[in-house]
């Protein structure tokens, strides 16, 4: 199961993806899944088990994201 972070500004989702690879976690841009509108055409893909813990670091990087969401 994945999850996606969308974003209102590409710097935000190259910022994130930084903020999240240092700190382990894999993670990959893909554009964003039709299900959702974004202002970024940018999303940031994650193992959602891993979701409390990408808000917690983006939220202490002050990353503004546009929201978390579970993908299939």
């Amino acid at each position: 199961m994945n999850g996606v972070v969308l974003f209102h500004t590409n710097s935000a989702a190259l910022r994130a993806e930084k903020v999240l690879q240092r700190a382990g976690l894999a993670v990959k841009l893909i554009p964003t899944p039709r299900e959702f509108s974004s202002d970024c055409g940018v999303a940031l893909r994650f193992e959602w088990k891993e979701a409390a813990r990408v808000q917690t670091l983006l939220d202490q990087a002050r990353v503004q994201v546009a929201g978390i969401h579970q993908i299939n």
